[in-house]
């Protein structure tokens, strides 16, 4: 099977042509504005040939349990998640529309961030607010980058050689987002992101996890679009260093002296390190602390700060093999449990998805 992945993130459009769970070509979108981009689709199908299906990351699907054939009135039930993702909702749900006009005849499936987290224990994704509030307005954990740990889980368990379902991990997602996930069995058992992707650690522009009442004291102080608009896009390294939130420019900072990036690496690494002790609560033993992003791909030297925060856990890295590349062990064979770096690769765990859907299809 070929098919086309569309993965929308908040700053770029990934594209990829996955031939048989191999990708073939692809192309990136960087500094995208939001728009359907159909020109770069068009190029990257005329290059590869006519495709099977196509794949859309969709980071928000709610109780969905699996990809979904994308047609306009499943479009609008999931636009109901507008407010609470405002960042990738609309632009997904924009390229939906978009790929429905200009590839009338190949299926058009959505694959959400939320699938990998539906089997969350009742205790795991219940808030403790009053009942009638989460029935009426269906708040639960829902936790997010779903696509990028189950990824993480399959790549876990070819380097170890293990079955997927009989490992206990910690899976980071380090990227622009940022989130930590407890996986037992197979599946998320706890997740750092919740009812939104603003909750647990720093993020590029993102605060993590906040006070409620700091935020109800924000709303009583600033209207509400002004609240919304500084949590989602002006806190986390952002807010805290006074830069872009690039944590490479933060770091260049960092290495200048600036006292304000240092600090910002600071939270960010302190805050990292409560959620993944966090996240060690639930689960039965720790076999693999999993870090997957581009900041867990190119900066090997702030993985070597996180780690050594956690040595009260059994981790530890080697310095040459976090020098390394690839998908790869950088945990010393004494270390109580293995440390991996894994390249996020949710055009991999879409393409696997459809193939599933469309085998039963059939």
């Amino acid at each position: 099977m070929r098919a086309l992945v569309v993965n929308p993130g908040s700053t770029s459009l990934k594209l990829s042509i996955v031939d048989d769970g191999v990708p073939v070509d692809g192309a990136v979108v960087a500094d995208w504005d939001g728009g359907p981009e159909l020109p770069a689709i068009a190029e990257l199908v005329f290059r590869n040939g006519r495709v099977d299906a196509v794949g859309l990351r969709v980071v928000h699907g709610g109780d969905r349990t699996g990809p979904t054939p994308l047609d306009e009135n499943e479009i609008a039930a999931l636009s109901r998640f507008e407010p609470t993702v405002p960042v990738h909702q609309p632009r997904a749900l924009g390229l939906a529309r978009a790929l429905l006009r200009a590839m009338p005849g190949v299926p058009l499936f959505g694959c959400y961030d939320t699938t990998f987290h539906t089997r969350l224990p009742d205790h795991a994704a219940t808030y403790p607010i009053p009942a009638a509030w989460r029935h009426r307005f269906d708040i639960r954990r829902y936790g997010f980058h779903g696509l990028s740990c189950a990824n993480a889980l399959r790549r876990t368990a070819d380097l170890l050689g293990r079955a997927a379902d009989s490992l206990s991990l910690i899976c980071c997602h380090l990227g622009g987002g940022v989130s930590v996930t407890a996986i037992q069995d197979g599946h998320s058992v706890d997740t750092s992101m919740g009812f939104t992707p603003l909750d647990g650690a720093p993020m590029t522009t993102r605060p993590g996890s906040l006070d409620p009442g700091l935020v109800l004291h924000l709303l009583r102080e600033l209207p509400l679009a002004e609240v919304e608009s500084g949590l989602n896009h002006r806190s986390g390294l952002a807010g805290l260093s006074g830069t872009s939130g690039d944590l490479r420019e933060v770091l260049a900072r960092r290495a200048g002296g600036f006292a304000e990036a240092e600090r910002a690496v600071q939270v960010y690494l302190h805050r990292l390190c409560r959620e993944i002790a966090a996240a060690r609560v639930s689960l039965r033993c720790l076999d693999a602390l999993v870090l997957t992003g581009g900041v867990a791909e190119h900066q090997p030297g702030l993985c070597a700060e996180l780690v050594g925060g956690l040595a009260f856990l059994g981790l530890a890295t080697d310095p040459a093999a976090l020098r390394g590349s690839g998908d790869r062990v950088v945990s010393p064979d004494w270390a109580t449990s293995r440390v991996l770096v894994v390249r996020a690769a949710e055009e991999l765990e879409i393409a696997r998805e459809l193939g599933t859907v469309l085998t039963a299809v059939h």
